[in-house]
């Protein structure tokens, strides 16, 4: 019997030319979206060109990354549960569609040196990613958030910074359908200056002491209340409610009430988290040593956690953290009476999470309210180096250049 002819039929062919390891790479991302044939996968790139509205497609049901096997459950406290393996499956399987209220996590950058703790090449982020932002779209709940912390990276053998975290974002927006309701940055004064070679050796690039932190959502108006997470107010503000002021039209142009006098109880704080990640001597990592386990090389502070599970979630609503890692998001979690679920592939890391949970009761760690300070651009141009650029723009590594004596500028 002949097979039926389709309404549409594909009668036309397009050939073009590949690499071999062209060739290579997209066979193995076309595997890795749970398609059997390039022809397939080319048509469902084509299919996701419109950014009008979310993708429907997404990787298959049926595709190997959405996890079948589930993970176990590690540990559980009176509010949250710690589960060992693959966070797709918890995704895509373990967790219910619309349940979650507060994704907060710092997934594996994508960095050119691999790390101990799993990241993933730069090139190839943004498609490992995909499963796992369909399988976060899929649990969050409609006012939920979902809060991000990743940081950047330098191309291979050039002062130059890969744009991946913003093609993550990027494609989180445009085809899964997310909104960007504030982008927020990590400053850690204590980073190491790196890359020395741009910075220190070849003196052509400022430290890199910035993470970005996205915080999106599925609608533009998730729940959220900056009141949680008031600042101190500054000297000037507090001598103001102290002395009163006349309300008065600014030369900005901005009419400023006598609203503007009122103590709220603090002051609405920036976008920029000023937080040194410099802690070494805690209980966690003392647990750690004594039982030859690994520390966890990537955590984040406990305040970045704690800053939006406060903002943006009430207590006893569920807070995720799909690369738990250590467990700093869940014992934040658990300390701010919310529930939680951490996930991480590595056992050896969920031992020595143990050190949060197990004979002792979840705290919010001590942490230092002084404020960090940081200087304005130029501040020491009385030191200012007056030897010449190098045209070149430090391609090649110059001869050691004779301390020439400083140019006071006036």
């Amino acid at each position: 019997m002949p097979r039926p002819k389709a309404k549409n039929p594909r009668t036309r062919l397009v050939n073009f030319r590949l690499t071999e390891d062209e060739h290579s790479e997209m066979q193995r991302s076309a595997e890795i979206a749970g398609f059997d044939s390039l022809s397939d996968y080319l048509r469902h790139l084509y299919a996701l060109q419109p950014a009008s509205a979310p993708s429907t497609l997404g990787v298959r049901d049926e595709s190997p990354l959405y996890g079948t096997v589930e993970p176990t459950v590690y540990a559980e406290t009176g509010r949250g549960r710690i589960f060992h393996g693959d966070s797709l499956g918890l995704l895509h399987k373990t967790l219910k569609e619309s349940s979650v209220d507060l994704i907060m996590t710092s997934p594996p950058f994508g960095l050119v040196r691999k790390k101990s703790y799993g990241n993933e090449d730069a090139d190839r982020y943004i498609e490992w990613f995909r499963p796992f932002a369909q399988g976060m779209r899929r649990v969050l709940k409609e006012k939920g958030s979902l809060v991000i912390d990743i940081g950047g990276a330098w191309k291979p053998g050039t002062p130059t910074r890969s744009l991946y975290h913003f093609e993550l974002l990027i494609t989180l927006c445009r085809e899964y359908g997310f909104h960007l309701c504030q982008e927020h940055y990590w400053w850690n004064p204590a980073k190491l200056p790196t890359p020395a070679e741009w910075v220190n050796v070849r003196r052509v690039r400022v430290k890199d002491a910035i993470n970005c932190i996205w915080w999106l959502s599925k609608t533009p108006w998730p729940k959220a209340s900056n009141k949680r997470v008031l600042a101190p107010y500054s000297d000037s503000m507090k001598a103001l409610l102290t002395n009163g002021y006349t309300p008065k039209l600014r030369p900005s142009g901005h009419d400023i009430s006598d609203k503007f006098g009122k103590d709220n109880g603090g002051s609405v704080p920036p976008n920029l988290l000023a937080l040194a990640n410099t802690e070494s001597n805690g209980a966690y990592q003392e647990y750690c040593r004594a039982n030859n386990l690994p520390v966890h090389p990537a955590r984040f502070p406990s305040r970045i956690p704690e800053y939006f599970i406060r903002m943006l979630t009430d207590e006893r609503d569920l807070v995720v953290d799909p690369f738990g890692g250590s467990c700093v998001t869940g014992e934040v979690a658990e300390s701010l009476n919310r529930k939680w679920v951490c996930c991480e592939l590595d056992e050896d890391y969920l031992k020595g999470a143990m050190a949060r949970f197990v004979g002792v009761k979840p705290r919010l760690p001590k942490a230092d309210n002084a404020p960090y300070q940081i200087f304005p651009p130029c501040s020491l141009n009385g030191a200012a180096d007056n030897s010449p650029l190098t045209e070149d723009g430090g391609f090649q590594r110059s001869a050691k250049i004779p301390k020439q004596r400083a140019l006071r500028l006036i």
